[in-house]
C-alpha cells in the first residue's frame, strides 16, 4: 500500500525555516543571548538545565545537518553557499548592504546557515515538485 504523500507548500517551508532559525540562533547569535554565551559564562559549573539544553541542541543539529547532507550532498551545499555569497556580494555592490560591522557579517552567516538547513530539510519535496521524481528511502516489507 502506497503511503499518502505529505502536502508541501510555502508554509511547510516556513515551518522548517522557523525551526532551523531557532536552532541556529539559540545555539549562537551576536546579541550575547545564546547557549554558547551561557555556557562560557558558567563553565565549568554546568547546570542540569544547561546540559539538557545542550543535548537538545545537539540532537537538533544532528537531525538537520544529516538530512541536509543526505538531501543536497557536498556539491549541493557548495552550490547553495556560492549562491548565497554571490547574493551578498550583489547587495554590497549595489549599496544595500555594508559589511563594515563584524556583527552584521555574523548575522548574515547565521541567517544563511538557517536557510541552508531549511532548504536541506525541504529539498526532497522541492525536487519532487521540480522534477516529478519521487525519492524512496524506506521500503515496507
Amino acid at each position: 500500500m502506497a503511503a499518502k504523500s505529505e502536502k508541501f507548500d510555502f508554509l511547510s517551508f516556513l515551518g522548517r525555516l522557523l525551526f532551523s532559525s531557532a536552532l541556529v540562533f539559540l545555539t549562537y547569535n551576536p546579541s550575547g543571548h545564546s547557549f554558547i554565551h551561557r555556557l562560557v559564562e558558567v563553565f565549568p559549573s554546568v547546570t542540569p538545565f544547561l546540559a539538557i539544553s545542550g543535548i537538545l541542541l545537539v540532537i537538533g543539529w544532528v537531525v538537520y545537518v544529516k538530512a541536509t547532507m543526505e538531501a543536497l550532498g557536498t556539491l549541493g551545499l557548495v552550490l547553495a553557499s556560492a549562491l548565497f555569497v554571490a547574493v551578498i556580494w550583489l547587495l554590497v555592490d549595489i549599496g544595500w548592504l555594508t559589511l563594515a560591522s563584524s556583527s552584521v557579517i555574523a548575522w548574515l552567516i547565521l541567517i544563511l546557515i538557517a536557510l541552508l538547513l531549511a532548504i536541506g530539510m525541504s529539498w526532497s519535496h522541492i525536487h519532487r515538485r521540480l522534477s516529478g521524481q519521487v525519492h524512496v528511502d524506506d521500503i515496507d516489507e
